[in-house]
């Protein structure tokens, strides 16, 4: 199971949008194994277990911002707006899906959350580390200190048009 699904993979499904991990839903139905339709169909029958910081759907202009950053056709595919699934929602979905590989997909999904909140908080932490030794040193090194700051930061605001793929 573990070569059909990687980490890689996983990772590479999830997005911020929103302020907010998550993956879409025909994400999910590729990694479940099932069609996009079963998955949201059986979401609806348990719609209770699913408020909005677990799932929500996407606007149409997130979705057109999606459709052109992955360079989709606008000619048939979907004819509703995508839902996307939080960590909660993924973590939700296998008391939805009951098959063999939804709960091994869940688990392999738990842990590269797991993984990025690790990597977030190390980063904080390191934030934090390089504020003090700023505050310690002379000014002599504030270049330094404002070119690490800078490598840091986050990738340009998405509603800017990015020059170049993007994962």
């Amino acid at each position: 199971m573990s070569d059909i699904i990687s980490a890689e993979h996983i990772e590479h499904t999830i997005l911020m949008i929103r302020g907010y991990k998550v993956i879409l839903d025909n994400d999910l139905a590729s990694l479940y194994g099932v069609d996009t339709k079963i998955l949201n169909k059986a979401v609806r029958r348990n719609i209770l277990r699913f408020p909005s910081d677990f799932m929500f759907q996407l606007t149409k202009e997130e979705y057109e911002n999606l459709r052109f950053q992955f360079g989709t056709s606008s000619y048939g595919g979907r004819r509703y707006l995508p839902y996307v699934f939080t960590e909660y929602g993924v973590a939700m979905l296998s008391s939805v899906l009951r098959s063999e590989r939804a709960i091994l997909v869940n688990i392999e999904i738990m842990r590269t959350f797991g993984r990025f909140r690790r990597i977030l908080s190390a980063h904080k932490g390191l934030a934090q580390r390089l504020d003090e030794l700023e505050k310690k040193y002379d000014k002599r090194f504030r270049v330094v200190f404002e070119a690490i700051k800078e490598l840091m930061e986050p990738s340009p605001d998405p509603k800017q048009n990015p020059i170049g793929f993007t994962p």
